[in-house]
């Protein structure tokens, strides 16, 4: 039978019943709650622990297990655990634990790469590793997929952090010295870089893609034009040198600038990845536009030295195409080597010109066969290409087209491609055909025999002259002498008889006019035995037009 315990007193001879408890020492208290924090630390570092991912660099240098940390905005998000060779032996894989609050960065476009001391075209980077040692620098990525692998770039990339802009492509020949990093400018303000470059699918070009910054994306638009500003460019012109660049950056790394033409009627900001064309120079990327080209080919008989890929093409002034390549040939009829040139017009550089012709020609510009003939037509109209120079100081060529009337009639072959447009002469070489015919003209004349002639004729005069000096010129003397005694004897007989008759008389009158006509005839006699005494020659060949007058002539030599 139970017996229950009661709370009132016991009855005389009833024993007590004891109840056994569960008790807890206070040894155990202690162990029991490490426990509990031990595995309240496990669980909250289970749940902050970050995603691990694998970056593969090329090279360990500067990667280090368990001290290399991963950067972002220069706050630390995690730090490399691992540092192992692939299996390849090719790479180097860095093993990174990241932080809970960094997990956005196993993003598949996130970017990693190893933040050292580098020099490049964008300027000096990472200097500050140089005391805090290498790091690895992360930017994170758009889009959605995640991964746990990941390619480490090479070199840090030129946009970061989600920088506000746009992205363009250019498209280009070559890559010249542009690189990334390389800066673009606008109005001489640089406004955004290079960042990639890649040749395309078939090799024969390259893209460029470039990044501006906002708010400055705003001025690219649909019209806008890019050109290559790296270097100098050195003009020689009639107004003398003339030297542009965009700064001294671009001198060293290169650099690209952009403008659109200054009439951009109903033109918008172009959308981002918009496709542009780089060109050389501003002058051509700012100039109208090309058009279709039409490719011509020229054969000169002549040297051209001087004549380059890329040398202006004019017609009638106007420059509207280039040289595209300069052959030799030879010619196994006449055993000569001809130059052949090979060259591209742009019809629609010639403006109003261009736009009337076709009007009035009633000529469609897409049809190539009807353009041929056009070509022939001008050709029968005398159209001739001409080598001539362009500037003196280099002795550069170039060729014009323009039209010669006169010039020989030669065929046109309507059936070759590219069409072949005759060619005259340069103007250097009229000229020294000239000077040649003058010389050969000269070297027929008997020079020996007119020089024999000049000599015999030359001492001839020169035995006239010594028998005139020594026998014709005293006696003129002698007898100029003796007239000029009869003239004063004369005189002086007149002047006795003019002393007798009155001093009005008639008779006085006409003997005064007599006489003074003697003296003047005496003194003419005078001068011109003089004369003849120091110019016995002028007896042949005349008195000289720019003699002075014998009353000037002086006194005559004793």
């Amino acid at each position: 039978m139970k017996q229950q315990a009661t709370d009132g007193p016991l009855a005389p001879g009833q024993a007590p019943i004891k109840t056994r408890r569960f008790s807890v020492s206070l040894v155990w208290i202690v162990p029991i709650v490490a426990v509990l924090v031990g595995i309240s630390l496990v669980v909250h570092s289970i749940l902050q622990e970050g995603p691990t991912i694998m970056v593969t660099f090329k090279t360990g240098d500067g990667l280090t297990a368990n001290k290399t940390e991963v950067k972002y905005r220069n706050v630390v998000i995690g730090h490399v655990t691992d540092v192992e060779l692939s299996d390849d032996q090719k790479s180097v894989n860095a093993t990174i634990k990241l932080a809970k609050q960094a997990e956005s960065f196993t993003r598949k476009d996130s970017q990693y790469w190893v933040v050292r001391p580098r020099i490049g075209a964008g300027g000096v980077s990472g200097i500050d590793t140089l005391l805090s040692g290498d790091y690895i620098g992360a930017d994170i990525g758009q889009d959605n997929a995640r991964a746990k692998n990941f390619k480490g770039l090479e070199n840090p990339p030129p946009i970061t952090y989600g920088e506000p802009g746009k992205r363009f492509t250019l498209h280009t020949t070559d890559l010249g010295s542009l690189d990334i990093g390389s800066p673009v400018y606008y109005r001489k303000i640089p406004v955004g870089q290079v960042v990639a470059y890649a040749l395309d699918p078939d090799g024969k070009g390259v893209n460029i893609e470039l990044f501006i910054h906002a708010p400055n994306d705003q001025y690219v638009t649909e019209n806008t034009r890019f050109w290559n500003a790296s270097g100098i460019d050195v003009n020689v012109g009639a107004n003398g040198f003339a030297v542009k660049t965009e700064s001294l950056s671009s001198l060293l790394v290169g650099g690209i600038a952009f403008r659109a033409p200054e009439y951009s009627p109903d033109d918008k900001p172009a959308p981002e990845e918009y496709a542009y064309e780089l060109f050389e120079d501003q002058q051509t990327a700012l100039a109208p536009p090309n058009g279709k080209g039409q490719y011509l080919r020229l054969r000169f008989d002549q040297p051209l030295r001087g004549l380059k890929v890329g040398a202006p093409v004019e017609f009638i002034g106007v420059e509207f195409g280039k040289v595209v390549s300069v052959s030799l040939d030879f010619d196994a009829k006449t055993r000569t080597f001809p130059y052949t040139v090979g060259i591209v017009i742009f019809p629609q550089r010639l403006g109003e010109a261009h736009t009337k012709m076709l009007a009035a020609l009633h000529h469609n510009p897409d049809d190539e066969a009807a353009g041929v003939r056009l070509v022939g037509s001008f050709v029968d109209n005398g159209l001739r290409a001409q080598a001539r120079t362009g500037n003196l100081l280099t002795g550069q060529l170039y060729i014009a087209l323009d039209f010669y009337p006169k010039a020989e009639k030669v065929k046109f072959d309507v059936d070759a491609r590219p069409p072949s447009i005759p060619t005259i002469p340069g103007s250097l070489e009229q000229l020294q055909e000239k000077l040649e015919a003058m010389v050969n003209k000269f070297n027929q004349l008997p020079i020996e025999r007119i020089a024999g002639n000049l000599d015999s004729n030359l001492l001839e005069l020169r035995k006239g002259l010594g028998q005139f000096n020594a026998k014709t010129l005293p006696g003129v003397q002698t007898t100029l002498t003796d007239f000029s005694k009869t003239l004063q004897s004369a005189n002086t007989t007149l002047q006795s008889a003019n002393s007798t008759l009155a001093d009005d008389s008639p008779q006085r009158e006409k003997l005064d006019q007599t006489l003074d006509e003697l003296g003047r005839t005496t003194r003419s006699l005078r001068d011109l035995a003089d004369y003849l005494g120091r110019h016995p020659e002028s007896l042949i060949r005349g008195r000289p037009d720019n003699a002075a007058p014998m009353d000037l002539q002086g006194p005559p030599k004793k």
